[in-house]
């Protein structure tokens, strides 16, 4: 009898850099490639946001039919489901006799409680869940510290990393896949189907922002190879957009941070060192922070108290100042553009964010859960630990406790945008 193995995608949505994969393949006769769509993922949340908006929900759609397509091409396809996995895969496994289930372990709480949810059913089962991890630049084991004594303090974390730690090289892409014989692999769904509390008439036609493994491989070619002109005709957003524009494709796994690494030591070594190149470790550097720190200490980023014990006032948790900074609608002019931004296209930099943020906490005294939830559903580049983790240190409630109070907004408004350029660009 042949062994078969169950490899469900979540966010991994590529093919290299995937040990997941590899393995699977290695070390069985057949796949079956696996992608639930988790209504849960599209739901109201408590805090009246759409946990999965429009342009978000667009962006995932294409990164699920590019995999689609990278698995048509190698004779097979992936089976495409709508509905929780914890109901799906258990059935599945019987189905087609699988006797294993593969996947990348999450870090934050809902998503760790659904892979909890399918180990147990699995073990009734008498079938493993074998879990694996492929979202950062560091794998956990080659940190030169165990999960429980990473340094709160990012620079700590950064210094000692870069110093004791190395990067492994990427998995090759898989030249041959055998697959399970199905006879329907399912349809992918249409936005109507998934996102049903939204208008989708204005969403962006030609955005630069298109999901898939394909497409992240083409931007991070042209973006190493022309991306110091683009880097100095942003010289004032430098620091922070450089990063940011490949973390679209970072956040779904379209885009291993491994092969962002090594393809810029490529390039490195064609060109020389370039300022942005360190940007780019910086960056995926701070991924990795958050990530672990969301290991490290799990739920604390979500409360709206964070990491205080003393129970301080956290602002508003709504009012018509959030509804006008949701919308744009402040008076503030930069904020406003910044804003209307987001609710465009689905990104925007990260000095932004953390303008728009400052302004929302400290201007308008609102809590930061609520912008937090807000940009959960807004932006195409999502990540929990991310987003989370960089509100709760803006907000001063994070676990670095050095970047308390260290968010200024007029310091900030001029670092930004010193003589209102990006914002009449915005406007025009």
């Amino acid at each position: 009898m042949s062994k078969k193995i169950l490899v469900w995608f979540r966010n991994d949505l590529r093919l290299h850099d995937n040990e997941m994969l590899v393995e699977a393949i290695t070390k069985s006769d057949e796949i079956l490639p696996v992608y639930c769509f988790d209504p849960r993922q599209f739901e109201l949340t408590r805090y009246q946001t759409i946990k999965t908006g429009a342009i978000r929900t667009k962006f995932l759609l294409e990164s699920v039919q590019d995999l689609r397509k990278s698995f048509q091409n190698l004779g097979g396809d992936i089976l495409i489901i709508k509905g929780r996995p914890e109901d799906i895969l258990p059935d599945l496994v019987n189905k087609y006799d699988i006797a294993e289930v593969y996947h990348h372990r999450e870090v934050a709480s809902e998503e760790t409680e659904i892979s909890t949810y399918v180990e147990d059913l699995l073990w009734k089962q008498k079938v493993n869940l074998k879990h694996f991890i492929g979202h950062t630049l560091y794998n956990k084991e080659d940190l030169p510290f165990p999960i429980k004594d990473i340094p709160d303090v990012f620079a700590q974390f950064k210094k000692k990393t870069e110093r004791d730690a190395i990067v492994k090289p990427c998995f090759l892409i898989p030249e041959t896949i055998n697959f399970v014989k199905v006879e329907d692999w399912g349809f992918l769904p249409e936005l109507s189907d998934l996102v049903v509390n939204e208008d989708l008439t204005d969403l962006p036609q030609n955005s630069e922002f298109k999901g898939g493994e394909e497409e992240a491989l083409k931007h991070l070619h042209n973006f190493l190879h022309t991306g110091e002109g683009m880097a100095l005709a942003n010289a004032s957003l430098k620091k922070n957009e450089i990063v940011s524009k490949l973390s679209p494709w970072l956040a779904l796994g379209c885009l291993s941070p491994r092969e962002v690494y090594w393809k810029m030591k490529e390039a490195e070594a064609n060109y020389g060192l370039k300022p942005y190149f360190n940007q780019i470790v910086v960056g995926l550097l701070w991924r990795d922070y958050y990530r672990f720190m969301f290991k490290k200490y799990r739920n604390t980023f979500f409360k709206p108290e964070g990491f205080k014990v003393n129970g301080t006032q956290v602002g508003n948790t709504d009012s018509e100042l959030l509804l006008a900074w949701k919308t744009g609608n402040t008076g503030q002019p930069l904020v406003d553009s910044i804003m209307q931004e987001l609710n465009t296209t689905g990104y925007i930099n990260n000095a932004s964010r953390q303008l728009v943020a400052t302004y929302l906490i400290f201007e308008l005294n609102i809590n930061w859960v609520m912008g937090a939830a807000y940009l959960e559903e807004k932006l195409i580049d999502y990540a929990p630990a991310s987003n989370w983790g960089n509100w709760a240190n803006i907000a001063g409630v994070g676990n670095d406790q050095r970047l308390t109070n260290s968010f200024d907004f007029e310091k900030q408004l001029k670092a930004v945008d010193p003589k209102g350029i990006y914002a009449q660009a915005l406007r025009a």
